[in-house]
């Protein structure tokens, strides 16, 4: 569980902008704080200038969590998983949001903007901010994602 003082950054490419601005809104009513890293418009961009300062402001533990979004969510989630401090879960539904922090203490959400509604992308997005890793089994394992073989 996320502190909802505690800066959120999000960041996105032109083809999750839409829903980026729709989630900001959102989770700053709701009270959060959100640190908007960009993109700015719909215009067309590549998505790791926008993934990859906000995965290693995560990595350096500038912030405990974030939220990327592109069209289909893979290309941010391959781009933030490049840090080994990094454990970020593409999600396509509010249980895989909830699993990914209970099981896998992922840090990072991504989201597929084209292929998600909006209301399921802010309530993936609240259960991800609002579910505390179970620790435990799950503990060793996580601990064993960053390794090399």
């Amino acid at each position: 569980m996320f502190d909802k003082q505690q800066k959120i950054p999000i960041s996105c490419d032109h083809g999750g902008f839409d829903m980026k601005e729709f989630l900001r809104i959102k989770l700053e009513k709701l009270g959060y704080v959100i640190n908007d890293m960009g993109t700015y418009s719909d215009d067309s961009v590549d998505y790791p200038d926008f993934i990859h300062p906000l995965a290693k402001a995560v990595n350096d533990g500038e912030f405990e969590a974030g939220i990327i979004l592109c069209g289909s969510g893979n290309g941010a989630q391959m781009t933030a998983n490049k840090y080994s401090g990094v454990r970020a879960a593409l999600c396509w539904t509010p249980e895989q949001a909830e699993l990914a922090r209970k099981h896998n203490n992922a840090n990072i959400i991504a989201l597929p903007g084209r292929f998600i509604s909006n209301d399921m992308a802010i309530e993936m997005a609240l259960k991800f901010l609002n579910t505390e890793f179970e620790g435990g089994r799950h503990q060793r394992r996580v601990e064993k994602i960053s390794k090399t073989l």
